[in-house]
């Protein structure tokens, strides 16, 4: 038996998230139909983190066991061969050694961080070129305010006030290992690196980044958020259109061919 780890990218506009769903109409779904058409048996998958409806992905990592013989590239070949437009596997890499040891690699708990970029049009009129692939606020926005009200959010804390009601996660303490906040032209980029997030966090973040960033709410507000630990007291969720899973991060050892992105160069 073999473990394939594969590089996944994909736009989110087309599906119903990650998850496979009785409708059949989600990424995972289409993925397994693929690898199912390449290999002639079915192979379970298994992704570093499921991404909501609308939520895209630079490089989603995904694993599977197997006991074909394939080369590596022929794995990207062939299941970019039956895969959608909006879906497309970038690399492919085999790994030795015994899937059933507890310390052999896993897309989900090997991963040790997890980086999403959220790309936000800020502009007094929407893009019709950019609707569903960033989000949008019409008001003007102070990138130095919010770049400010993010130091307290910096290491390891409960992140409550920031989860959806429906977040399975069993515990909401994360480490956050850095938030960048940069502009080009009129769009301002967030990037989040953090040992793991809870549901909507993310997008929860950037909801009150932007009360900050009109100045609806001092700087300090973020902090304030962060300590009361009280979801309803923070902005409401954003639009997911312009979350991006964007690199998950695991240990050299494995020596994933994983590519570097920077999202500006999408827009």
């Amino acid at each position: 038996m073999k473990r394939i780890v594969i590089g996944v990218q994909y736009d989110g506009n087309a599906w119903q998230g990650y998850q496979k769903q009785p409708s059949g109409l989600t990424v995972q779904d289409k993925l397994e139909e693929a690898l199912e058409k390449f290999a002639t048996v079915k192979l379970a998958t298994t992704c570093a983190g499921r991404t909501d409806a609308g939520v895209h992905a630079l490089e989603q990592v995904v694993h599977f066991d197997t006991e074909l013989e394939r080369e590596d590239h022929a794995w990207v070949r062939a299941a970019n061969a039956f895969l959608p437009p909006s879906i497309s596997v970038r690399w492919a890499k085999q790994l030795e050694g015994d899937p059933a040891a507890l310390d052999f690699f896993h897309a989900r708990f090997s991963a040790h961080s997890r980086t999403y970029h959220y790309v936000l049009h800020n502009h007094p009129v929407r893009s019709a070129l950019l609707a569903g692939r960033a989000g949008f606020f019409f008001r003007p926005l102070d990138v130095e305010l919010m770049q400010q009200a993010v130091q307290p959010l910096i290491g390891w804390h409960d992140f409550s006030a920031f989860r959806a009601a429906q977040c399975q996660a069993k515990s909401p303490m994360k480490l956050m290992h850095e938030i960048k906040i940069r502009q080009q032209g009129e769009l301002i980029v967030f990037t989040i690196t953090a040992s793991a997030f809870l549901h909507h966090m993310v997008r929860n973040l950037v909801g009150s980044l932007v009360y900050v960033g009109s100045g609806r709410e001092p700087p300090e507000w973020l902090g304030q958020l962060l300590e009361s630990k009280d979801r309803t007291q923070a902005a409401p969720t954003f639009m997911p259109d312009g979350l991006y899973l964007a690199r998950v991060g695991y240990d050299l050892k494995w020596q994933l061919p994983q590519e570097a992105d920077s999202p500006l160069v999408w827009f």
